[in-house]
């Protein structure tokens, strides 16, 4: 009987003494690289001045890592248009993080704003290989982030997004300028269903009297939406 209760007793210690080794705790702490921004995240600078990053301060839950960051992209103040610094660190386990600011580079002279929403008229069309498919009442909408830069909603004009029920991914976003004599520049262009951008924009104009716009959007190499829009 001593030899079983013996038996036992010695089974109960090995079980016991794996539980303790397997249910160890090894749970570790890691701080992700947070960042503070000196300044504004999104900073305005008129053209033809000078940009000085204000910078970022990094730290590593407590620790000020701020030297260990890497600062990648530049600014050209002498070129409108919009430029994304990024600041980025990876923590003593191997973590990365980062954050970036925008650098909005404006022309001050611009006082019009031609921000809004339009709507498509009637003699705008897609022209393919010499035939044309004309389309017409869909929005688009115009938004000002700085004096003389807006965002698109859509350079086609709704022709996929709407027109052809794709949905918003297939829409031409983006970006343009507005000189003071009321000429519409691009800036970028995305179709994220896609992936790609415009050819290119021209004849690009704004008419303050009749408050309508019109542009060429080439796109793909093969096609052309001539888009006019009416507030």
């Amino acid at each position: 009987m001593k030899k079983i209760l013996y038996s036992i007793l010695a089974c109960l210690l090995v079980l016991f003494t794996s539980c303790e080794k397997t249910t160890e705790d090894t749970s570790k702490i890691t701080y992700f690289v947070t960042y503070m921004m000196n300044g504004d995240q999104t900073t305005l600078v008129p053209v033809g001045t000078t940009f000085t990053d204000p910078g970022v301060v990094a730290k590593e839950g407590e620790k000020d890592v701020t030297s260990k960051m890497t600062v990648s992209g530049s600014v050209n103040a002498n070129k409108i248009g919009l430029y994304t610094i990024t600041y980025s660190a990876v923590n003593v386990d191997g973590f990365a993080s980062s954050t970036t600011r925008t650098v909005i580079v404006y022309d001050p002279n611009v006082t019009t704003d031609i921000s809004g929403e339009y709507k498509l008229a009637a003699t705008s069309y897609r022209l393919r290989a010499g035939a044309k498919v004309y389309y017409s009442d869909y929005k688009v909408n115009l938004t000002k982030l700085a004096p003389g830069i807006f965002t698109v909603s859509d350079f086609f004009g709704g022709y996929y997004d709407i027109r052809a029920k794709y949905g918003s991914r297939y829409a031409m976003t983006g970006l343009v300028n507005l000189t003071t004599d009321n000429r519409i520049m691009l800036l970028s262009s995305k179709v994220e269903g896609w992936g790609d951008s415009l050819d290119g924009l021209n004849n690009g104009t704004y008419n303050p009297d009749a408050k309508s716009i019109h542009w060429e959007a080439d796109y793909a190499g093969s096609m052309t939406f001539f888009v006019d829009l009416n507030m």
